[in-house]
């Protein structure tokens, strides 16, 4: 008996697809939409084309415009007009995710995911309130055994339950906090639970990585840090044990989906998630990821339709069943 032909007749067209391992959906796909509330009009992300930030009385306009391709889930970041060391405007009930809030979920029947974080909020781009400690390799770098400046973690949480409370109440669908604070999922599904939202899923930033592709979005949301950088409170990129231990951390505090972030740099990191633990794994196909295939297709490169579409199918591969990426309009009318 021959079996040499046997791989090959499984790549025909028509049978080729019907034993593809992997399948992609839009369904699979959350879009991100930046809603800004220091313009009137839309204002395109110079190092992200094709995406903008859109006023508040836009966003409804946005969302139906995501929802047109096929892709039912969006994510909510929000740019405030006003910025303070606590990052106050980030629970305001008038505040940019808030009023977008009640517009989309009234307007549009879109799943609606907001981002709960402090660093679009706070005057200095960290993910909380400040306050000094003795070390000297800590944010602001300074010399050893000097004070110098640290996100106060439990200052956070509190500030993180009353971000996710009021976005509940303002009508979100499923909150995801992307601070990496120690506690924060326990923390806001004991806020959510207290105030009726027991039905509100937690989404986790449970494996996100200090990572140098985040640059584009710091650009969109206005949310880099002033000085020093997030290494002691984001995962370094050395680490893939760590990221099951921060995992199985968020899982016994209530986490309902698991993200990594970024994710094809650590495709590892999905596959190792996706193999020890039964919940729902996202992945975030970060900005820096999006624009260095965009810059690579402009010089003529890429393919950026097949790179985009090969790079999300490597991501669902390694075990992701959701995906936040900014290819998700381009990428879900083919599928």
């Amino acid at each position: 008996m021959d079996l040499t032909h046997r791989p090959r007749r499984l790549r025909q067209d028509r049978v080729r697809d019907l034993v593809s391992e992997t399948s992609l959906e839009p369904t699979d796909l959350i879009a991100p939409v930046f809603v800004d509330a220091t313009t009137d009009e839309r204002v395109p992300i110079e190092s992200m084309p094709g995406h903008e930030r859109v006023p508040v009385d836009d966003a409804v306009a946005r969302v139906e415009e995501v929802l047109e391709t096929g892709v039912e889930a969006v994510m909510l970041f929000g740019i405030p007009e006003s910025k303070d060391p606590e990052g106050t405007r980030a629970w305001a009930d008038d505040g940019v995710i808030q009023e977008a809030l009640r517009q989309v979920t009234s307007e549009t029947d879109a799943y609606v995911i907001t981002d709960v974080c402090l660093c679009e909020y706070t005057d200095h781009g960290h993910c909380g309130p400040l306050e000094e400690e003795l070390r000297g390799d800590a944010l602001a770098d300074g010399p050893a055994c000097e004070p110098t400046m640290t996100v106060d973690n439990d200052a956070t949480l509190a500030a993180l339950e009353k971000i996710a409370v009021s976005h509940a109440r303002a009508g979100a669908d499923m909150v995801a906090p992307s601070g990496m604070m120690d506690g924060m999922v326990g923390a806001i599904r004991s806020a959510l639970d207290e105030a009726g939202f027991e039905h509100v899923p937690i989404m986790s930033y449970a494996a996100k990585y200090e990572s140098a592709f985040y640059g584009p979005f710091r650009d969109a949301a206005d949310g880099a840090p002033s000085f020093g950088n997030r290494r002691h409170y984001q995962m370094d990129p050395a680490n893939a044990r760590e990221a099951l231990r921060e995992v199985r951390l968020d899982d016994e505090e209530g986490a309902d989906v698991m993200m990594v972030k970024p994710a094809l740099p650590y495709l590892d990191i999905v596959s190792a998630i996706r193999r020890e633990f039964d919940h729902p794994v996202a992945a975030y196909n970060v900005s820096g990821e999006y624009a260095m295939l965009h810059a690579a297709a402009e010089k003529g490169w890429l393919d950026l339709e097949a790179v985009a579409l090969e790079s999300l199918l490597s991501i669902k591969r390694a075990g992701a069943d959701l995906i936040l990426t900014y290819f998700a309009e381009d990428v879900a009318p083919q599928l």
